[in-house]
C-alpha cells in the first residue's frame, strides 16, 4: 500500500508544495511546529532513510539544503534544524524547521493549526525565496 507521501507525489492527496524536481519533493507539514516547517522526501518510496541508495540520499540532502536556504530567507531564524525520525510515515523524509533555540524542535510542543489559506501563504513565501 502506498504511503500518504507517495499519494501526495502521485497527486492523489493535495499538499502545499514548496519545491519539486524529478526525484524529490518539498511540502509543508500540515501540523507544523513553527511557520516554515517543511518536509523533504524522495519521490521513490523507501521506508527507512538509511535504506535509500547512496546517490538518492546525497541528492535528497542537496535538495534539502536548497530548500533550507529558502526557508531561512522566508522565515529568518538562527538555523534551519534538520530532523529525521521516520516512525510517523513509512516513507523516508526530512523535517526542516526554522529554529532559534533547541526547544523549537521539540516534537512534543503544541502544533500550529493553520488554515489552507495560511498554509498556501507560507508555501508561497518560501517558494519566492528559493534559488533555481
Amino acid at each position: 500500500m502506498a504511503s500518504i507521501f507517495s499519494k501526495i507525489v502521485a497527486g492523489d492527496i493535495p499538499a502545499h508544495k514548496v519545491a519539486e524536481t524529478e526525484d524529490f519533493l518539498a511540502f509543508l507539514d500540515i501540523s507544523p511546529l513553527v511557520l516554515g516547517h517543511t518536509l523533504v522526501i524522495p519521490k521513490k518510496e523507501v521506508d527507512y532513510i538509511f535504506d535509500v541508495d547512496d546517490e538518492l540520499y546525497q541528492g535528497l540532502m542537496l535538495f534539502a539544503k536548497r530548500v533550507a536556504a529558502g526557508i531561512k530567507k522566508a522565515y529568518p531564524c538562527d538555523r534551519v534544524g534538520v530532523a529525521v525520525i521516520g516512525l510517523e510515515v513509512p516513507h523516508a523524509h526530512v523535517h526542516l524547521i526554522p529554529i532559534n533555540q533547541m526547544n523549537d524542535m521539540n516534537f512534543a510542543n503544541p502544533k500550529l493549526k493553520l488554515s489552507q489559506e495560511e498554509l498556501a501563504e507560507v508555501a508561497a513565501k518560501i517558494k519566492a525565496e528559493l534559488t533555481p
